[in-house]
């Protein structure tokens, strides 16, 4: 039997006996994830999914000897921790596609490759997009909370009337991989696709949307609006209480991109009056501490940021991870290169 020091699958060291590149995953993986991760590397792995600051990520690359770091939206990773990181560490690749949790510009300063994983996550978050407008029209949560109290006492002809989506106008901020995904959804249950963008898809991919160069002039012509643009300093709460007062009354808010594109005050505001009838979010500023003023309100319809949670879209995204590494550490550039 060989010892733990000799047993190619050990990952208490940080560091493999063959002289392999050291990978530290920041976050518990999917299974075949770290399966890879832990043949091809010396991984040193997070088995208890702990969340670790951006000063402890650096402190446990170093612990490691890391060469590359597999980090994840949750991880802040900014301009201190990213110094602190230290030298040997070539790569950080997130799982994710979004990079607003790592600051660019230190990675950059500091020659550091940043790689994410495009592609892999559009079906599953563009179907969580259509679960949310779903359950926020239908009044889906409310049912469900109903059910679960006992107090549901039989049906009636007036309870829980929600929206019927068939025939609404879908206006789309931001008409990538994820927005077109949302729009060939949408256009199964009859609505109308509006969409604004940097410039104008090809009559191919536009499949008949009606594009609005400035978002501003789109808004109100949207019964349902959903957000699918980064989160960055120019688009923090994007939607305020003045775009909100362009929608229609009664509109329904859609959010699977970034929770800090909204103005929690503002949506908050526009729900409890009704100016909004509903809204369903799958993100949130500051998550997990998103503002409490969502839950005390029956036209919200949340979930725990579940966009990419598929087995087979988690999978694909810590191996599209995986490959952007392998890249780096063979001298190669990486696919999904951001910085």
């Amino acid at each position: 039997m060989t010892s733990p020091a000799e047993n190619p699958l050990d990952t208490s060291s940080g560091r493999m006996p063959s002289g392999r590149p050291a990978v530290l995953l920041t976050r518990r993986l999917p299974d075949a994830v770290e399966a890879r991760a832990a043949r091809d590397y010396a991984a040193t792995l997070n088995p208890d999914d702990t969340a670790f600051s951006g000063a402890e990520i650096a402190a446990r690359a170093a612990a490691a000897g890391a060469d590359a770091v597999l980090c994840c939206a949750g991880d802040r990773l900014d301009a201190a921790a990213i110094a602190a990181l230290p030298p040997r560490v070539k790569v950080l690749a997130t799982f994710s596609v979004g990079t607003d949790h790592i600051d660019l510009e230190a990675a950059r300063a500091r020659g550091l490759v940043v790689t994410n994983t495009p592609d892999v996550l559009t079906d599953a978050t563009a179907d969580i997009a259509l679960l949310l407008l779903l359950g926020a029209a239908r009044r889906a949560s409310e049912g469900e909370r109903m059910i679960r109290a006992a107090a549901w006492t039989g049906w009636t002809p007036t309870q829980l009337m929600g929206t019927h989506i068939g025939g609404k106008r879908l206006g789309i901020v931001g008409m990538g991989r994820i927005g077109q995904a949302v729009a060939r959804r949408a256009r199964a249950f009859g609505m109308d696709i509006h969409y604004s963008n940097r410039r104008p898809l090809p009559p191919e991919l536009a499949e008949g949307a009606t594009y609005h160069a400035d978002p501003e002039a789109m808004l109100p012509v949207c019964d349902v609006l959903s957000l699918h643009f980064p989160a960055t300093a120019e688009t923090r709460h994007w939607l305020n209480a003045d775009r909100i007062g362009r929608l229609p009354p009664g509109a329904i808010l859609i959010n699977t991109a970034r929770g800090s594109v909204v103005d929690d005050a503002a949506v908050i505001d526009a729900l409890a009056r009704g100016r909004l009838a509903a809204a369903g979010l799958d993100v949130f500023e500051n998550e997990p501490n998103l503002h409490p003023g969502y839950r005390d309100l029956p036209n919200t319809f949340l979930l725990p940021h579940l966009g990419s949670a598929t087995v087979e879209t988690r999978n694909a995204m810590g191996f599209r991870a995986l490959d952007n590494i392998d890249a780096v550490m063979a001298g190669r550039t990486a696919p999904d290169r951001v910085v």
